[in-house]
């Protein structure tokens, strides 16, 4: 079986690294043959990281190659979108060039809210359903979360499946191998530049939980100032992520409730889980599903219980190792690509079959 894959980053984007890249060797396993073709690389979503936005002459030639790639779709046997294949065009333009061959498409955010929720009303007009329009037209559509699913219901897309965003066990220390004890007092929040916002929602439970217990937060893979902190700062890197989060003792996932926040899939909440750490979250979207209240984390629905819960994470180790080995063990249950990968490998041979 041979698949058009395009993606919208490469390894760089936590995104397309999840959702796609991460899969390929057990597709390859099963016969299934993904060509690869990003959007956008890694050099450009540096600079856009740096910058705040991507450069015009960069954005021309990548929907150029876009173009150019989507024209060779008749040689595969289905193409797999992450999101979109060429953001911002009309959806007319993107069916018709998409036209003659099966295509999937994958998401783990609430895409299309950039278009219905957008701040210009001639967007919203113009724009409000563009990816209704494309979900309509799919063969299949995988989704993170069920908020995601129903959308893609909704816009009439003849298939619809749930799939959520996980983890390669390959890459997380055994069960065997978790320390009980992750080390000092650390509260570990990871992310990217685009959204580490989030911890301005538990600054201040932050600062009042400093008064009743030594701790020290650790911000993997952007920065963020945090006066009156113990604050450290770690260069995300897919190497070193894994041990970034095990030496830490309580993992963290402060959200918005918005539409945009419910349609994310609580991917660092697994990845703390992974590692053995009890985990405290905001009561949003996919999060109150990950999270099971006083068995592998809690839900801080005010600062009242963030201060709360993390203080009692942070000052009972038993409690918090009895958490953290409750969520590894719903990880390798549930949220491993050990789990998904032959779910995806279905799915997407389902639609060759219904070609």
């Amino acid at each position: 079986m041979k698949i058009l894959l395009l993606s919208r980053y490469s390894r760089l984007g936590a995104s397309s690294r999840l959702r796609f890249f991460q899969y390929l060797p057990l597709l390859r396993q099963a016969s299934i043959e993904c060509t690869v073709r990003p959007l956008v690389d890694d050099v450009v979503l540096s600079n856009k990281y740096k910058t705040g936005h991507y450069p015009i002459t960069a954005l021309i030639r990548a929907y150029a190659n876009r173009i150019r790639t989507i024209m060779m779709r008749q040689s595969f046997d289905l193409v797999w979108i992450e999101k979109e294949a060429l953001p911002w065009m009309p959806a007319e333009f993107e069916c018709r060039l998409l036209k003659g061959v099966p295509y999937v498409l994958d998401y783990d955010d609430a895409l299309f809210h950039d278009y219905d929720l957008h701040s210009s009303r001639w967007v919203r007009h113009f724009y409000g359903r563009r990816l209704d329009r494309v979900m309509s037209g799919a063969s299949l559509v995988l989704c993170g979360n069920d908020y995601l699913a129903k959308r893609a219901k909704d816009a009439g897309a003849p298939a619809v499946e749930v799939l959520p965003t996980v983890i390669d066990l390959d890459r997380y220390p055994s069960s065997n191998e978790i320390s009980s004890v992750h080390g000092a007092p650390r509260i570990v929040w990871i992310g990217s530049p685009s959204t580490v916002q989030y911890l301005k929602l538990i600054y201040q439970p932050l600062l009042e939980l400093r008064k009743c217990c030594a701790f020290t937060l650790r911000i993997i893979g952007a920065r963020i100032e945090m006066p009156g902190l113990d604050t450290e700062y770690i260069h995300w890197n897919e190497t070193t992520e894994v041990s970034s989060i095990q030496t830490c003792q309580v993992g963290v996932m402060p959200l918005w409730d918005s539409p945009w926040e419910r349609g994310k899939c609580g991917y660092k909440l697994i990845q703390y889980m992974a590692c053995a750490l009890p985990v405290v979250a905001s009561p949003v979207g996919v999060n109150r599903e990950i999270v099971q209240e006083n068995v592998n984390g809690f839900l801080a629905d005010d600062e009242r219980q963030w201060v709360a819960t993390l203080e009692t994470l942070l000052g009972d180790k038993e409690l918090s190792q009895r958490m953290g080995f409750a969520g590894r063990k719903r990880v390798e249950e549930e949220y491993c690509i050990q789990k998904t990968a032959p779910r995806l490998i279905q799915y997407l041979k389902s639609v060759k079959e219904y070609r």
